[in-house]
């Protein structure tokens, strides 16, 4: 089965700049939600454990310098690299310094990244993927789409196996198997 990442906007009425989550959710529930991710995380043995972010950017201008990093087979490694600054590093990806850096590691020339993130080529494809998207019936990212199978939301390995043989995959060999 073909992996394909695509960009969507999970709410793409977030103004620059970002807002923070007690603007979306009750102030209440925050700690909850952290704790949630920290358990969460844990449970896939990612150590120290993530850490809810509080403010919530407008990541507009890093998906598309994603798209530009698909059209130079860099995809994966930018994507990679705006994760950890957003996750891992807790940076804020509306910044242009933190771009700069995740397309350096990700083998991009800083200078197209950033141009690419205002061009209307790329703006364009990440209104039509999220357009995709929302027609798809996507409400929480990540999500997948596994043959007629549809999961929201990060889940544990066993749930996107299970969706991956139904729909017809083969399971992978065992490390150090013989398949």
């Amino acid at each position: 089965m073909e992996i394909d990442w695509r960009p969507f906007e999970l709410r793409p009425d977030t103004p620059r700049g970002g807002r923070e989550l007690s603007e979306i959710f009750p102030p209440e529930r925050l700690p909850a939600m952290r704790e949630h991710m920290r358990r969460f995380s844990a449970s896939f043995g990612i150590d120290p454990p993530l850490e809810q972010v509080s403010h919530l950017p407008n990541t507009r201008r890093a998906l598309a310098i994603a798209e530009h990093a698909r059209d130079e087979g860099k995809l994966d490694a930018f994507r990679n690299a705006a994760m950890h600054a957003h996750w891992r590093a807790q940076e804020d990806l509306e910044k242009d310094e933190v771009l700069r850096r995740c397309a350096e590691k990700a083998g991009l020339d800083p200078d197209k990244a950033l141009t690419a993130a205002d061009d209307p080529v790329f703006q364009r494809r990440v209104d039509d993927h999220t357009r995709e998207g929302q027609r798809k019936g996507v409400t929480g990212i990540p999500s997948f789409f596994i043959g007629p199978y549809f999961v929201v939301g990060c889940q544990p390995y066993e749930v996107l196996e299970a969706a991956v043989l139904r729909a017809g995959g083969k399971p992978r060999a065992a490390p150090g198997g013989n398949d």
